[in-house]
């Protein structure tokens, strides 16, 4: 079964910085764009960021431009997602997706992962 599976969640402190993976399966999704969404208690889900299938091109949430950078490593078949600066809002679930084009990358999520928790204490 094709899966996505994040890590590096985790608890930290306001200024801190984490990086998230998300690891697919085998050669699942190497042609697919790749992006991050993050659901904070009480709140909808929110697209967060994207990567093109060929990793030319990336999409940014405002609220995380210039603190954020979304990657991914072919060989690996895992997406990256640096988060800097953290803030206390940045706390939320953050969930791995794939999609077949970055271009209305919230419209089209084929696969999501399960989710890992990043807390950010002030």
């Amino acid at each position: 079964q094709v899966q996505l599976v994040e890590s590096g969640g985790g608890l930290v402190q306001a200024g801190d910085s984490l990086r998230l993976s998300c690891a697919a399966s085998g050669r699942a999704f190497v042609s697919y764009a790749r992006g991050w969404f993050r659901q904070a208690p009480g709140k909808e889900r929110e697209f967060v960021a994207a990567i093109s299938w060929s990793g030319s091109s990336t999409l940014y949430a405002d609220s995380v431009k210039g603190r954020f950078t979304i990657s991914r490593d072919f060989a690996k078949n895992t997406v990256y997602l640096q988060m800097n600066s953290l803030k206390p809002e940045d706390t939320a679930v953050y969930y791995c997706a794939a999609g077949p084009e970055i271009v209305g990358f919230s419209d089209y999520v084929k696969s999501w992962g399960q989710g890992t928790q990043v807390t950010v204490s002030s």
